[in-house]
């Protein structure tokens, strides 16, 4: 789940390096486009290496470094001096340890509106309470079929993409690439997604209606346990948290088919194929199976330990984009503190940063926060990437209209060929056996 989540351990050193030119903190920072705290924050995460300066006065960093780490987050946009592209977008900002949708606290969206309210305040800017989003019944029913096709080992991501084809062949408007075309496609498009997905438990799937939100109605995809009303509270929330999280990995597929004119269920399918990932949309299932693991044993001390000493990551630790806690965790963790049966793995969690900080200082990012819902609710392993799956196609799609007002096929990087000069002979055919 985690957005180009990273791990590191004690800060390197320039030491053995080839010298090269060498950046103030000052402008480290202004490439980054970062406070000069933050400069620091990576070197102590070990994204960044340091040299005190001449003098013993302040710190200098390898220019080659530290434009590598602007290519990697993506913290400040590329200009034209840089061959790069420029991605303007009024979606999301990340400052400061926070995040924003359109200038909003996210977290504070999220608190006091549902996904599918966020979802169209990321779309259009405004909010419309109470909205609900709907399946065509055509919709609806080509995916369902499509995914019950499916062998029963199927993952959710599997289904999602399945249902996500079978839908886009039911909608012969799904050409139109109009703002208010494109809306409507999303609209019928997130309930059909959810909607196909299997019930857990094999139970039968309950009448679909316009007052039931998304929320509730993934809820019985993930669990046969029912939802109390805090529980359904952290999952709309989480909905609502991960609908956008700036050009993440898939989010950059997503707009890379969005610049060739894709349709809106094309552009999802770009960022679902990314989002299958480890490092992106199934870390959460490693978060899962490690917290369920902690409970199991009682201390996250053996399992953390187990991890460092097989040169693993240690799950739902550590974010790239901020030098604390995610804010989308804390957010969680607060909600779940109301949910009665998330007590003992929400100290489990607690326990795994605790442990772990003993090593190197990292901060519980969003997929730890999920593998507490889903180890707590009785949830598969796999239920935070279909959350992530569900909720990022709204900002998917908030991103794929943005793009489609740019000029098309503007992201056509050339490559540097490294192979042999031409001309070269003809190859060889192999002898027959």
């Amino acid at each position: 789940m985690t957005d180009q989540a990273a791990q590191h351990s004690d800060p390197g050193d320039a030491g053995g390096a080839v010298e090269g030119p060498r950046l103030t903190t000052r402008e480290t920072a202004e490439l980054l486009g970062v406070k000069p705290e933050t400069v620091y924050a990576y070197v102590s995460r070990g994204q960044l290496s340091s040299r005190r300066a001449p003098g013993g006065r302040g710190s200098t960093f390898d220019a080659a470094e530290v434009k590598s780490l602007v290519r990697r987050t993506g913290r400040r946009e590329p200009g034209p001096a840089d061959g790069g592209l420029v991605f303007r977008t009024g979606i999301t900002l990340i400052e400061s340890d926070r995040y924003y949708f359109r200038g909003v606290d996210a977290t504070e969206l999220a608190r006091h509106h549902g996904y599918e309210e966020v979802a169209e305040w990321i779309w259009t800017g405004e909010i419309q309470p109470g909205i609900r989003f709907t399946a065509p019944p055509e919709s609806l029913a080509a995916a369902r079929r499509a995914v019950d096709a499916l062998p029963a080992h199927s993952g959710s991501t599997d289904r999602l993409r399945v249902a996500l084809v079978a839908a886009a062949a039911t909608d012969p408007l799904r050409f139109d690439l109009s703002p208010r075309g494109v809306l409507s496609s999303a609209r019928g498009l997130i309930p059909s997604l959810v909607g196909a997905l299997p019930m857990a438990g094999g139970r039968e799937f309950p009448a679909e209606g316009d007052t039931m939100g998304i929320a509730r109605q993934l809820w019985p995809k993930l669990t046969a346990q029912p939802a109390s009303a805090a529980s359904l509270a952290v999952l709309d929330t989480a909905l609502a948290l991960l609908a956008d999280h700036d050009l993440a990995a898939s989010t950059l597929a997503a707009r890379v088919a969005a610049s060739a004119h894709a349709h809106p269920y094309a552009v999802v399918s770009a960022g679902l194929g990314v989002l299958e990932g480890p490092l992106h949309g199934a870390a959460s299932g490693l978060a899962h199976r490690m917290l369920a693991e902690v409970v199991e044993r009682g201390s996250a001390s053996p399992v953390v330990a187990d991890h460092l000493r097989t040169g693993r990551r240690v799950p739902g630790l550590g974010h790239r984009l901020y030098t604390g806690e995610d804010p989308r965790a804390t957010a969680l963790f607060a909600l779940l503190a109301d949910v009665p049966q998330a007590a003992p793995v929400l100290a489990a969690a607690r326990d795994v940063v605790t442990t772990t900080a003993r090593h190197t200082p990292l901060h519980a990012n969003v997929d730890l926060a999920l593998a507490v819902l889903s180890v707590a609710c009785g949830m598969p392993a796999e239920a935070g990437e279909a959350v992530f799956a569900v909720s990022r196609t709204a900002g998917w799609i908030a991103h794929a209209l943005e793009e489609y007002a740019e000029r098309p096929l503007r992201m056509r990087p050339s490559g540097q060929y490294e192979g042999p000069r031409p001309p070269q002979p003809l190859p060889s055919p192999r002898p027959a056996g």
